[in-house]
This record gives structure tokens, C-alpha cells and sequence, in this order.
């Protein structure tokens, strides 16, 4: 439900503009990314960091489109969005000493220093090819074939991208899963002291 929740500007973008062109298609795509933002500080209290991002983006790139009736504007969206992830990323250790990927990951993914620090680079890496890719998409193309890409290419792309470092961080995983609890390992001597004492 949350990729659906996630796409949901984009998925509103590709019906709209089936019908109704690229600038109604984009009013929409600002109108459900304000709809997010609200549901998310009506429901929760607090709106993460990169949805704000999100709606900032839209909203300047998009209200850009609607001024200037041009669609330009929209087509550099999702590449601004991906430029800013991939240069948070990368820039982040260098000026914050803070791995954006561990900050938001350690919890669920026991890794050791020098992969966090792979991984980081990697997403950083990816963001800042995707963003090249649109604007390659966008501005080579007809505007109907960036807007399937901009739905199913991209959406594509960052599954198919999860699911390599997923492969890549199994290991990791398992490991992590075999590791005997330390209470534990420090209960069993005890236990099998008692047992010779009681012989």
C-alpha cells in the first residue's frame, strides 16, 4: 500500500494526461502531492523530509509549467528530484560525517562500515544516472513515451535496482540471523555447570 501511496502523483499523471493533456496532468500531479502531504500530517503528525522535498519540487516545477504554458518545466521535475537525492547521498559523509543510507537503514540491515559506505555511493551513483536518463527520455522522445517512462521505466528501474542489492546484502542478513543472542551464549555455561554439579 505504500508504493501505491507513493506513486500515487505519478499513477494520477500518466491517467490524466491520457485524457486530458500534460498540463492538466500536471495540476494533478501538485493537487494529489498536496492531498500526500496533508494525509500524512493529518494521519501521523510529522511529514518526512523527502515527501516536503517532493512537493517543493512539484510545486515549483509545475506551477513553472501552468505560468508559462511550457512543458519543459515538468520534464526536468523528476531529474531536479533525483539530482537533489544523489547529491544529499554523496555529499552528506563528506560535510554532515553522516551515511544518509545507514541513518535510515541500520535498524533493519546489519551491515559492516565499508558496505553502508558501498551502498551509499551506489544509491548516490543511481539517482544521478536516472535523473541523465530522463532528460535523455524527455527530450529525445515524444512526450507520451517520457510519460511511460516516467511511470513504468523509472518504477522499473528502482525495483529492479533494490532487488540487485538485495541480492547483494543477503549474506548479511543470514549472518546476522545465525548470530547466537550474547544473553544466551553467556546463560549456556552456567546451565552446564549446574548439570555437572548436580551429578
Amino acid at each position: 500500500m505504500k508504493i501505491l501511496f507513493d506513486l500515487f502523483p505519478v499513477i494520477l499523471f500518466f491517467i490524466t494526461f491520457k485524457f486530458a493533456g500534460v498540463f492538466t496532468a500536471t495540476a494533478a500531479s501538485i493537487l494529489a502531492t498536496f492531498a500526500q502531504v496533508a494525509w500524512v500530517k493529518c494521519r501521523h503528525g510529522k511529514v518526512d523530509t523527502m515527501l516536503w522535498v517532493s512537493l517543493g519540487i512539484i510545486t515549483v516545477f509545475g506551477g513553472a509549467t501552468l505560468l508559462l504554458h511550457n512543458e519543459t518545466y515538468i520534464k526536468w521535475k523528476p531529474t531536479v528530484l533525483y539530482w537533489f537525492f544523489s547529491t544529499a547521498l554523496l555529499l552528506s559523509p563528506i560535510l554532515f560525517k553522516k551515511n544518509l543510507m545507514r541513518t535510515l537503514l541500520q535498524d533493519k540491515l546489519p551491515l559492516p562500515d565499508s558496505t553502508w559506505v558501498n551502498l551509499n555511493l551506489a544509491w548516490g551513483a543511481f539517482f544521478a544516472a536516472l535523473g541523465a536518463l530522463n532528460l535523455y527520455v524527455a527530450f529525445n522522445f515524444q512526450t507520451d513515451t517520457w510519460v511511460n517512462f516516467k511511470l513504468f521505466g523509472v518504477t522499473g528501474l528502482i525495483f529492479m535496482f533494490i532487488l540487485a542489492q538485495a541480492a547483494m546484502l543477503a549474506k548479511y542478513v543470514e549472518a546476522d540471523k545465525h548470530k547466537v543472542p550474547a544473553d544466551c551464549a553467556e546463560e549456556q555455561p552456567t546451565a552446564t555447570t549446574h548439570t555437572h554439579e548436580d551429578k
